[in-house]
């Protein structure tokens, strides 16, 4: 048994607490008072240590053991200690194999153990009623729910989305006050191409559905800014605390600022093989080290790609900040001096408002993680360019513009590309008009889907070039293809495959068909990296008029249309000439690396300089 000491001041106490623990002498209800005192110290292993000792003894009354057991097997989880944790919880269980909160817990325990199927039946066995359930004082309906929910989120993880919708509506249905719930169902629904997305039952009505609707849904479902505005006013209300104390007023804050190049730092957790990270890999490298130090605060997964080292790399300084709390992080950026703090995440899955709401820098500028107003308090300004943020979308943004000359977006020209691929490998037609959208499933709709159909029924032969996330998604477009009265045959779903085979393969479409309202960004960049021309339709949200703006500074402004009507009928009228998509795909051969748009010294140097006025205002 491991021996543990705590800080001199509690030494005493913890001395004959352990003693008192021994000789039987410690009543259960004062071992959990000093447990939960320990923990609130962060001395978790000495919590857990207490109750080992305590347990040792085999007089206590089974209530009493089992209490403690429980309450054991939560500080062991709490610090990471899984396996242990699981044992614990099944002696709590052949006690009373009936105690719901214990089998919930060992639930949580077998899923950071990585044992997926052992997890689910754990929660299974509390939500499915086959037997009743020992509450100890709690809700029945609220330990079911419980059960439910976390079956149901572990199974979005592991991408069985109609099993995890399956659950979350048992969920709803015993329970209809779960916007957090909800919530998931609407994007789960999304991500399967589930048409209409709004689907009531039960007591959970459309409006339900639509108010309880995450900000990332929501850029999907509309381009109504006020709508968008509504959804991250509800989460920033409902998740991000409001904070009286702004850290870069500290003095130590403010001195570090004094001295020294202008600290630029990053906030992400995204600097890893993701949407965010390939963008921007090339931006850390081509900051200006003579005026600017840059910094990373970081909570990315290492998942031990070339990308991930390579941003890394390009660092001043790495702040790993996956074991802090939030205030934690936000004070540690605020005595690293940092002048502009660059958030590469707003409300997007994995994000960390709360740093921001400490206001651990002067100036605090959104980016490309969040095409969107987040509405966060503390985040001043949002990088954009004169397309994607037209004077009448200002109102509906909490954010200040900072507008770049040409485009708003970075990117990478040192992006590895794969052999040249051919048609067959791909399994397209070689003579056919190829249309193609590699967006996300969950960028579509069924406006959008209806108005692809209409193309492929207007270009005899054509085919349509897709992603398919799942074969759910799969299923339900062939399914919406066959409504719209168009062989199913005609949709050829690509593979997911490497980054450099990704890019290379964009060379094989004739011409890609753009999402509405939530637009391609990092897609759009890439096609038209390798020379193929995307049609778009901007509205009149940022998000709605990404493509566009790529579009303008690429030099092609005639694949922007603004309505659906327009949209099909641009896009009829290419595919019935092909030339013209071949012109396109000339002039971006041509023209397009040594545009505006992938002029990536400069668009840096534009925002170095935007950068530094917002910390010399704030300096001396």
């Amino acid at each position: 048994m491991q021996q543990l000491s705590v800080p001199a001041p509690l030494a005493p106490e913890w001395e004959q607490l352990l003693t008192r623990a021994r000789d039987g002498a410690l009543p259960l209800p004062e071992l959990m008072d000093r447990g939960n005192f320990f923990q609130g110290q962060n001395l978790g292993e000495a919590a857990a240590h207490l109750y080992e000792i305590w347990l040792t003894r085999d007089d206590h009354p089974p209530a009493a053991r089992l209490v403690a057991l429980y309450n054991w097997g939560t500080v062991l989880g709490n610090i990471q200690r899984h396996e242990q944790a699981e044992q614990v919880y099944l002696q709590a269980l052949s006690i009373s194999p009936t105690f719901a909160q214990a089998r919930l817990n060992l639930g949580h325990q077998l899923e950071h153990l990585g044992r997926v199927d052992d997890a689910l039946a754990a929660w299974q066995a509390v939500y499915d009623g086959t037997q009743p359930m020992e509450a100890l004082g709690a809700d029945q309906t609220g330990l079911r729910t419980h059960a439910f929910n976390n079956a149901a989120r572990l199974l979005e993880l592991q991408r069985r989305y109609e099993e995890s919708e399956a659950l979350m509506v048992r969920s709803l249905t015993l329970d209809p006050a779960q916007n957090d719930v909800m919530q998931h169902y609407v994007h789960i629904r999304q991500k399967q191409c589930k048409w209409p997305v709004y689907q009531p039952f039960a007591e959970v009505s459309h409006n339900d559905l639509l108010l309880a609707t995450s900000l990332l849904a929501t850029l999907s479902a509309t381009d109504d800014p006020a709508l968008q505005m509504g959804a991250a006013q509800r989460f920033v209300h409902e998740k991000v605390t409001k904070q009286k104390d702004v850290l870069w007023r500290h003095p130590a804050s403010v001195a570090a600022r004094q001295q020294g190049r202008i600290k630029i730092g990053y906030l992400s957790g995204d600097l890893c093989m993701h949407a965010v990270g390939l963008l921007t890999a090339e931006l850390y490298e081509l900051h200006d080290r003579e005026k600017f130090e840059i910094h990373a605060f970081d909570w990315s997964r290492d998942d031990g790609t070339a990308l991930r080292k390579r941003i890394l790399m390009s660092m001043d300084k790495v702040w790993r900040i996956n074991a802090m709390d939030d205030a934690t992080a936000a004070k540690v950026i605020a005595q690293a001096g940092i002048d502009v703090l660059v958030d590469l995440q707003g409300l997007t899955s994995g994000a960390r408002p709360n740093i921001l709401a400490h206001r651990p820098a002067p100036a605090q500028v959104s980016y490309l993680g969040l095409p969107a107003t987040s509405l966060l308090p503390g985040v001043d300004w949002i990088i954009a360019d004169r397309f994607t943020m037209p004077p009448e979308y200002l109102p509906y943004c909490s954010e200040k513009p900072i507008y770049l000359p040409h485009c708003y977006q970075v990117s990478d020209r040192k992006r590895e590309v794969g052999p040249d691929p051919t048609r067959a490998q791909y399994q397209l037609p070689e003579d056919a008009f190829v249309f193609c959208s590699f967006n996300n499933n969950h960028k579509m709709n069924g406006e959008m889907f209806g108005a692809w159909m209409r193309i492929l029924q207007a270009v005899p032969g054509s085919v349509l070039w897709l992603l398919a996330d799942n074969e759910w998604a799969k299923a339900n477009l062939r399914r919406e293809a066959r409504d719209a009265g168009v062989d199913p045959e005609r949709l050829i779903f690509a593979p997911r495959v490497a980054p450099p085979d990704y890019l290379a393969r964009f060379t094989l479409p004739d011409l890609v068909l753009d999402t509405f309202p939530y637009n391609a960004g990092t897609t759009a960049s890439d096609c038209l990296w390798m020379g193929t021309p995307i049609l778009t339709r901007s509205g009149r949200s940022y998000i709605s008029r990404m493509c566009g703006s790529l579009l303008t500074a690429v030099g092609l402004p005639d694949l922007i249309t603004f309505s659906l009507d327009e949209y099909v009928q641009r896009a009829i009228q290419i595919g019935q000439n092909p030339g013209r998509a071949r012109s396109y795909k000339r002039y971006l051969r041509d023209q397009g690396r040594a545009s505006a748009l992938f002029d990536m010294p400069a668009i840096v140097r534009d925002i170095e300089r935007e950068f530094e006025q917002l910390a010399l205002a704030h300096r001396g």
